[in-house]
């Protein structure tokens, strides 16, 4: 085992370090502030491994990634997102007969319980899907019996969690455009089986095209995981404290919820609204991203931890292109995304800062050639993030060195100070005869 060095005034202190699988190198700090009474400070922790996991594999340098060590190249274009869920959460693909079993039990839990129905009455019509999302599956703990240590429990609420978060989430859409809901149907798949319940109504029923069945779970796989982002890190921080799987996705729902999280995709969608608004000229736009001083920020571009092409993004740019054909449609958008790619490639300004087009940069334009509404764009991030935030749910309750979450400070206040110059404490004075009295509501 090596060791890392650290020199902290005339103090020199030692820590083990030990690499992963990709031979990924840490340094142990876990007895940092025992041994020299400092912490590490890292806002956002961009440097912070707060766990070690099985599931995702990334290389931002060199545009890799891998859920359980399969190119999501290979994934997306070959697999089905509920063999995608499984692999995620039990470690392997499953073979034929397992998958069977499997698809049928998602369906067999797709209906929602007939109580919980009642919600969707009582939510205005105003309110966000993701705020109602995330509202019933926090909901859900009080439908099921859950039990911490019963193993067949936890899958028969993992099962009803990945089939219901669909159906949820598409009562919310029919309960916004004021439809009668659509109900889940076992011969279609996981995204032919969202996609009807969306569009299908009691006089009309709708025949999902193949070509956007392919795209949404195409969607759903580049979106089911991407190791320890805000959502995620929000699921395992959650679950620290034992609290139960539902509990645990709502928190990660809300998470994402974020414009610089999952509402990412929407943010590009308006960005690219406002240039064709403004005659599409988007070399003005190109030259306002440039200029620090002028508060345009050029959405879609850029990683966190990509500094190499997203190979999400090259998967949707070709993916868009595919329903666009096929459905026989134009979107200026698109036309304007690819000249901002196109510049962006080329220009040495987002070459220098490595500012390729990310997953965002596409799927809103699928999304929204399929008739999906913005305000959902959200909505399928989160169905496609689930067995991801279940699968790390599942890894931090069986791993043995988790504790609970409790990061550390430094602290900028105010020292040590005292009350001076107040009156002395007295008996709080008596109150006038004639104050008006509290109203009394009943309940």
């Amino acid at each position: 085992m090596t060791h890392a060095r650290l020199i902290l005034g005339e103090q020199e202190y030692e820590f083990p370090t030990f690499q992963g699988t990709e031979d990924e190198v840490a340094v142990d700090m876990t007895k940092l502030r025992g041994k020299s009474g400092a912490i590490t400070y890292d806002p956002g922790y961009a440097n912070t491994g707060s766990c070690k996991s099985a599931i995702t594999y990334i290389d931002g340098e060199k545009g890799i990634l891998r859920y359980r060590g399969y190119p999501i190249e290979e994934l997306a274009q070959h697999a089905m997102f509920s063999a995608v869920a499984y692999l995620l959460i039990y470690g392997e693909l499953p073979d034929e007969k397992q998958f069977l079993v499997w698809r049928e039990e998602l369906t067999r839990q797709s209906l929602v319980h007939e109580s919980m129905l009642k919600f969707f009455d009582h939510f205005p019509p105003t309110a966000h899907p993701m705020n109602i999302l995330g509202s019933m599956i926090s909901s859900m703990s009080s439908f099921y019996p859950y039990d911490a240590e019963d193993e067949e429990k936890i899958n028969l609420n993992i099962m009803r969690l990945l089939g219901q978060v669909k159906t949820i989430a598409a009562f919310s859409y029919k309960k916004s455009v004021g439809q009668p809901f659509i109900y889940p149907r076992a011969n279609y798949s996981y995204a032919a089986n969202f996609l009807r319940m969306m569009f299908a109504t009691p006089q009309e029923e709708y025949v999902v095209p193949p070509i956007l069945e392919n795209a949404v779970n195409m969607l759903l796989i580049i979106h089911a995981d991407h190791e320890q982002n805000c959502s995620t890190s929000t699921v395992r921080m959650v679950g620290s404290s034992r609290a139960n799987l539902y509990a645990c996705v709502s928190a990660g729902v809300n998470a994402l919820w974020g414009p610089l999280h999952g509402g990412a995709n929407q943010a590009v969608v308006e960005m690219l609204e406002r240039i064709h608004r403004d005659g599409a000229n988007y070399k003005k736009y190109i030259e306002m991203a440039k200029d620090k001083d002028s508060g345009f920020r050029l959405m879609g571009f850029g990683h966190r931890v990509y500094k190499n092409f997203d190979p999400r993004a090259k998967l949707l740019k070709k993916a868009a292109d595919e329903v666009l054909g096929v459905l026989g449609r134009t979107d200026p958008l698109l036309d304007i995304a690819k000249h901002l790619e196109e510049v962006a490639l080329s220009d040495d300004f987002f070459i220098e800062r490595k500012l390729y087009p990310n997953v965002d940069f596409y799927s809103g334009l699928i999304y929204r050639a399929i008739g999906i509404p913005t305000e959902m764009f959200t909505v399928l991030f989160a169905i496609g993030r689930m067995p991801g935030w279940i699968a790390h749910w599942c890894e931090m309750r069986n791993d043995e060195d988790n504790k609970i979450h409790r990061p550390r400070q430094i602290y900028v206040g105010m020292n040590e100070r005292h009350m001076t110059g107040l009156p002395p404490h007295t008996e709080p004075a008596q109150i006038p005869k004639n104050t008006p009295k509290l109203a009394q509501v009943s309940v």
